[in-house]
């Protein structure tokens, strides 16, 4: 009987694994697509959500923990572990599968969350980000790598659209969901800010469930060198860099130790180019990639852009919880512009990519837009200003933005051998977080270094010179009720110098988007294959084990094609329909 009952259950995994795997050919159709798709983007909502959740409910957390001091290494922390995962996972899924790895993010950042829900102070929550971490940073570059397994480039933008909503939609529900739980003194006889994180539990095990059961993708492994080298050398540089990222401010940007910082961030990054170099084509980052114009313009820009956007994005909701005294949850309901205009952006340059075959152009005309909405903000942004004056230029920020994410990952993931699909993907992602921590710690620098100035003059104008210097702007900034408590003269002054502070940050992250306007012009427009990442692999039918061939022409469409490893599965005499069209 227990035999019987193993051989049924058997029987039923291997025809679920069968539905949910492509035909002979390699191809998807759009059913299956859509339900892989609603697993991946489970995954992705669970990193999204978490981030804007936990910064808008740290400053409660620090305080129940009695750890106010310590509350920035639980930011740092998820940053450092979520960083350094990301381009771990796209080699390793590119060698031994997507979905093992895609179900070990999930099941890590579970297990994360319920380890951050359970912790009684500072020191113990920051460790537990750090496995959470581990695990958010294969939820976004992998969900982004398997869309370009499953889905050709043609069609892949119609889809990546999704993603973007899905971002939008958490930074606006994330400050919502933070705010309500965190206020809350206890629910079901729990402590309500620990529900931001169980919260995550019931929703990541719904996602690992779909995912294991309907993804299925066809895999052939193939004999390597792993780059542990490689790994130690990206820890050893990315550590200190990021560590120094964050709290640079705190320690002075020259400090002792911010140089040791950057020095041992240097060593490391030395010691990495050279292990990448003596692994070559097994390398974590193989460096010939850079050889592929694609890939290395898509990288720099994503690092410009990464800078500029993540940057801006973060300046808006400061302006409103300070000048407009908007709570983290009503502010949060105010970006609803910014992500209208985010996934209106995505959605239409995804369909506008699928009929013309064209990405290029939306790159620049993004980027436009950014540089665009920014400056006219720096100009009309004051302590006076009505929030509904900002709703058309955050849709225009917003629309540039949704032009911008997808095309240059689907220009890079179009030019690269399906082989190295992963290891692309999340070298994009990598270096947009790389490029928006830079931008943030850059831009907040600029913010706090020039306030005494502009504040200072503002109490001035207002004649109020003589208390000017008796304002603590840190402890005011990280307590924005005391602002609202002083004597109205003293808030109006206040509010007009952080204004003049948050416009000049603003040109300055438009002067740094607008150089990415001359980066993306030397982004190639190759023609978008029609074969998804799988589809190219089984044509490819070289044998198992078969090298990745660095001889290829860069940013040729054909290496979408064919230049890559087989699968077990011989591609099909003559050609069959894809059942989508």
């Amino acid at each position: 009987m227990s035999q019987s009952t193993r051989t049924t259950a058997a029987g039923r995994r291997d025809a679920r694994a069968a539905a949910a795997a492509p035909d002979a050919s390699g191809v998807f159709t759009h059913r299956q697509i859509l339900t892989i798709l609603g697993g991946l983007l489970l995954g992705m909502f669970l990193a999204a959500l978490d981030q804007t959740v936990v910064s808008t409910a740290i400053r409660t957390i620090a305080d129940d923990l009695q750890g106010y001091d310590l509350q920035a290494w639980a930011t740092t922390a998820f940053l450092i572990t979520s960083t350094i995962a990301t381009p771990l996972y796209g080699k390793l899924s590119d060698l031994y599968g997507r979905r093992p790895f895609y179900l070990f993010a999930i099941g890590v950042f579970v297990v994360g969350s319920m380890l951050c829900g359970l912790a009684d102070s500072m020191y113990q929550l920051a460790a537990f980000r750090a496995i959470q971490g581990i695990g958010a940073g294969g939820l976004m570059s992998l969900a982004l790598a398997i869309i370009g397994d499953i889905v050709p480039p043609r069609e892949r933008s119609k889809y990546q659209g999704f993603f973007m909503a899905v971002f939008g939609t958490s930074s606006v529900l994330g400050p919502v969901i933070g705010g309500f739980l965190a206020g809350q003194d206890s629910i079901l006889g729990i402590t309500g800010w620990r529900w931001i994180f169980y919260v995550n539990v019931p929703l990541g095990i719904l996602a690992f469930v779909v995912v294991m059961r309907v993804l299925h993708l066809p895999h052939t492994r193939r004999e390597h060198r792993i780059d542990w080298p490689g790994a130690l050398a990206l820890v050893v540089a990315l550590v200190p860099l990021l560590i120094v990222a964050e709290q640079g401010r705190t320690w002075g940007w020259d400090s002792g130790r911010a140089v040791l910082c950057y020095v041992i961030g240097v060593v490391g990054l030395i010691a990495f180019v050279l292990a990448e170099r003596a692994y070559q084509d097994d390398a974590l980052l193989p460096l010939r990639l850079f050889t592929n114009r694609s890939f290395a313009i898509g990288s720099i820009g994503s690092i410009v852009l990464g800078a500029g956007m993540f940057g801006g994005i973060l300046l808006l909701p400061q302006y409103l919880q300070i000048v407009h005294e908007s709570s983290p949850t009503v502010a949060g309901l105010q970006m609803i512009p910014l992500v209208a205009g985010i996934m209106t952006g995505a959605m239409g340059s995804g369909i506008a990519i699928g009929r013309t075959g064209k990405y290029k152009i939306f790159p620049l005309v993004g980027v436009v837009f950014i540089v665009a909405a920014l400056v006219s903000m720096s100009f009309i942004i004051g302590a006076d200003t009505s929030v509904w004056s900002l709703v058309p230029f955050m849709v225009l920020l917003g629309i540039g933005l949704g032009f911008n994410f997808q095309p240059v990952i689907l220009a890079v993931q179009n030019a690269v051998s399906p082989r190295e699909m992963g290891v692309a993907t999340s070298s994009v992602t990598f270096f947009r977080q790389m490029g928006g921590t830079i931008g943030v710690a850059a831009f907040l620098s600029i913010l706090f270094t020039t306030l005494p100035t502009k504040i200072g003059n503002a109490f001035s104008e207002a004649g109020l010179s003589s208390i000017a210097g008796s304002v603590d702007l840190d402890e005011a900034l990280s307590d924005t009720s005391q602002i609202s408590a002083a004597p109205p003269a003293v808030v109006q002054a206040f509010k007009v110098g952080f204004s003049d502070s948050i416009d000049l940050v603003f040109l300055v992250a438009a002067a740094v988007v607008a150089i990415g306007f001359f980066v993306m012009l030397f982004l190639p427009e190759v023609p978008l294959s029609d074969k998804s990442g799988i589809q190219a692999l089984q044509e490819a039918g070289d044998g198992p084990g078969t090298a990745v061939t660095p001889e290829v022409p860069a940013d040729q469409p054909t290496q979408s094609v064919g230049a890559a490893a087989p699968t077990s599965t011989a591609p099909p005499a003559g050609t069959t329909e894809d059942p989508r069209h």
